[in-house]
């Protein structure tokens, strides 16, 4: 439903607008005003979508309302200019307004008037909607990184311990049914958890999935050869030899672009 707000010093008029309005679905009328000072109260008042706005009008003309909406700066309705003078519509749309009607108003060219508007409003929505959602996703980020950062460990037991195992200091993970070991070092860990829960704890700027069994530090990194049967193996610094997965040689091969990994 738009709501609308009329603003025009001659009754008529008004009343032209009501009846034609009257015919036209979704649409309310919040209220009237005969000057531009009452104008500026109802828009106050009544937060109208969208006010039909005579020009010419005592003391306080229409051209006045949309100055001193700008000047107060608060969220401000659509506008749409009502004259029995075509000359002003230059100015009008110069001054913001979404339309320009000249009386006398055919119900068909209001019809039009009132189709902008909805269309503006629903662009207003859907640009709020967006605007607020990626202020949600950026705040999802921002606690997300914090998060990640502040727990970037893990406790895992072993022989009837439990030790802490710092994420950003392990080599490499592999698979092992239901569980994953975390080599660092020579020392591994082997912890209950599948590799893609892991994977959302690590800092995807130091490790990269290279197989659906293995991640790796690509710090750790020393070395990639493609075997004679045209898949690739990773080689770390500490020696051990790492498949990589038919799916993922693409990541491989933009870690040794970006990265400037040695081929073997």
């Amino acid at each position: 439903m738009i709501r609308l707000l009329l603003c025009d010093d001659e009754l008529l008029a008004i009343q032209r607008l009501q009846d034609l309005l009257g015919r036209i679905e979704g649409v309310e009328i919040v209220g009237t005003a005969a000057n531009g000072t009452a104008a500026l109260a109802e828009i106050a008042a009544c937060a109208p979508d969208a006010v039909l706005l005579d020009v010419e009008m005592p003391a306080l003309d229409g051209f006045d309302v949309v100055e001193e909406l700008a000047r107060v700066g608060e969220a401000a309705p659509l506008i749409v200019f009502v004259t029995a003078y075509p000359h002003f519509a230059a100015t009008a749309f110069e001054a913001g307004a979404i339309d320009f009607l000249t009386k006398p108003i055919r119900l068909g060219r209001l019809q039009t008037a009132i189709d902008r508007i909805r269309r503006s409003i629903e662009d207003r929505s859907a640009r709020a909607r967006l605007n607020e959602l990626a202020g949600q996703l950026d705040a999802l980020r921002r606690e997300r990184a914090g998060d990640v950062a502040e727990s970037r460990h893990i406790w895992v037991q072993r022989r009837g311990e439990t030790v802490r195992v710092d994420l950003d200091r392990v080599d490499w993970v592999a698979a092992e049914g239901e569980y994953v070991r975390l080599h660092l070092g020579d020392a591994n860990y082997l912890h209950r958890e599948s590799l893609t829960a892991l994977l959302e704890q690590l800092d995807t700027q130091r490790f990269a999935r290279i197989h659906r069994s293995y991640i790796v530090n690509r710090e750790r990194i020393s070395s990639v050869r493609r075997l004679a049967t045209g898949s690739y193996q990773l080689s770390t610094d500490a020696g051990n030899k790492l498949p990589v997965g038919r799916s993922y040689r693409r990541t491989v091969r933009d870690m040794i672009a970006n990265d400037r990994i040695p081929p073997d």
